[in-house]
Parts: C-alpha cells; structure tokens; sequence
C-alpha cells in the first residue's frame, strides 16, 4: 500500500503535513502475519557524496530525522492493528509493539496512532494508505 495523506493532531491544532506536503511511503501486510513500512518526508534532500557513511554529520542527521522504516509481525484485534516490530531504523523501536487504531474502506487503510510524544508534543497521526496495483 502507497501512502496518499498524512495528518496530525496535538491538543485542538490540526496538521494536514506533519512529513511535508508531499511525503511518500509504503506499508506491506503478508497473509503470515509479517508487516514492512518505511515513511520518507516530502523534498528530502540527496547527499551530496551518495554514500551514507561519508556524509557530513549533518547530512546524515537530516537523513534520519526525515525517513523512518520497521518490519516484524502484526496482528488484528477488534478496531487496532498491533504492529510488533523486530528491526527499524530507531533501534528504541525493537521489541516494542505500535498499536494503531485501524479503518479500511473501499482500498484505503487509515492508521491512526494513540496520543504520543513526538519533537516534546502529544500528537495523533492519521495515515492513510491505499492499495497499490
């Protein structure tokens, strides 16, 4: 599934681009249980050497504030997805489970995350993903 919108709520202010105006991303469910995703901010910027590990500190730190992925297992319960992540890109992420508030609808999936600190803030964040053919 494609990412198509994101959102963000914290307190009574909405965010209609908490990754940008253009963000990109991609989410996998296999029939075994298995999930992948990876989100990318919209205008991320190339390095300027192509090699990650060369890169300037700060070419590497905007690099990672900017795109995040994880893959492990999921399960569905009632309304919630349980996403139990076995490797990502935050490694504070491992052996933690990010449990979503799911909606599907026609070939749209909406994600919406409990109430979580995000930059210092409590936020809520709504993807929604659409099926890719």
């Amino acid at each position: 599934m494609a990412l198509v919108a994101a959102s963000a709520s914290t307190g009574s202010v909405r965010n209609d681009a908490p990754y940008g105006p253009t963000p990109s991303g991609l989410i996998t469910y296999t029939s075994d249980g298995r999930v992948m995703a990876i989100i990318c901010h919209s205008d991320r910027k190339p390095l300027a050497s192509g090699d990650r590990i060369s890169a300037s500190v700060d070419e590497r730190a905007e690099a990672f504030a900017t795109s995040f992925s994880y893959a492990g297992r999921y399960s569905l319960g009632d309304d919630k997805i349980t996403h139990r992540v076995e490797i990502a890109s935050v490694q504070n992420w491992v052996n933690t489970d990010l449990v979503r508030l799911v909606r599907l609808e026609g070939n749209r999936l909406t994600l919406t995350t409990p109430p979580i600190s995000v930059a210092g803030e409590i936020r809520t964040t709504e993807l929604v993903w659409e099926r890719v053919k």
